[in-house]
Order: structure tokens, then C-alpha cells, then sequence
């Protein structure tokens, strides 16, 4: 009851996700995480044992693994902080693959050894060319459903 003795109606909430939004969101966190450690192991396998063969090739292959573990994270966080670390995220990651695709496709020995984003992810099932574009595409329909 206010003053006035009227009762206050309490704030709207959003309605619920439903189940098969939420398992599409978890689906893009599962295979981030993936690529992840499997781009990670990969690398941290290369640069302990033949780092002095393809430096650039595998610190690139590190580098990705990095972005798609703070991706990775920043999907599972709440807030604008984390959604904006995931835009960011997904962006540099699909600046990356747009430019060591287009370099590697132009020029095949560009680098010494194949990277996650080399040919566009060919080696990986183009997967790395398709996940910041579903990313991005996550990361609207959820800053869309924030400000219904």
C-alpha cells in the first residue's frame, strides 16, 4: 500500500526464454568452448615442440584460441559489460578470419603451417568463418529481447 492506500503494482519482469532460445544460446557457449581448448591445445602443442618452424602460424592459432575463450566466457556472463566484451569478442575474431582467409586463399604459403582462420577454417569445417557471424547474430536477438 502507498500513502494514498492504494496498492503499488509491482515492476514488469521480461517474459521467460523459452526452452529452445535458451538451448540455441547454450549450443554457441558449447562450441566456443570447444574451439577453445581444441584451438588451444593445438597451439600450446605446436609452440612447446615446433614454435622455431611456423611462429607466426601458431601464436596466430593462440590468438584465436584466446578470443574464442573470452567469447566464450562473456556469453556466459550477465550484463553490459560481458555482452559488450562478446561484441567485441566476436568481431576481432571475425575481422581475423575475414583477413587470414582472404590472405591465405590469395596466397597459400603465406604462412608455414595452417591456422585456426587459414583458407577460412577450411581445416576446421569452415566452422571458424560461420561462428562470430552466429555470434553476432546471437548477440543481437539478445539485445533485441532486452529492449521488448
Amino acid at each position: 500500500m502507498t500513502g494514498s492506500g492504494s496498492p503499488t503494482a509491482p515492476p514488469p519482469t521480461p517474459p521467460p526464454t523459452p526452452p529452445s532460445r535458451r538451448a540455441v544460446g547454450q549450443v554457441l557457449i558449447a562450441v566456443y568452448a570447444v574451439f577453445a581448448v581444441s584451438a588451444g591445445a593445438r597451439a600450446a602443442v605446436q609452440i612447446a615442440t615446433r614454435l622455431d618452424e611456423a611462429p607466426v602460424a601458431y601464436l596466430l592459432s593462440a590468438f584465436a584460441a584466446a578470443v574464442y575463450l573470452v567469447a566464450t566466457v562473456a556469453f556466459r556472463l550477465p550484463g553490459r559489460a560481458a555482452f559488450l566484451v562478446a561484441l567485441v569478442a566476436c568481431s576481432i575474431e571475425l575481422a581475423g578470419v575475414l583477413t587470414v582467409g582472404t590472405a591465405t586463399v590469395l596466397e597459400p604459403d603465406l604462412f608455414a603451417d595452417a591456422t585456426v582462420w587459414t583458407a577460412y577454417g577450411r581445416g576446421y569445417g569452415f566452422v571458424p568463418l560461420v561462428l562470430p557471424v552466429l555470434g553476432l547474430a546471437w548477440l543481437r536477438h539478445v539485445a533485441t529481447r532486452r529492449t521488448t
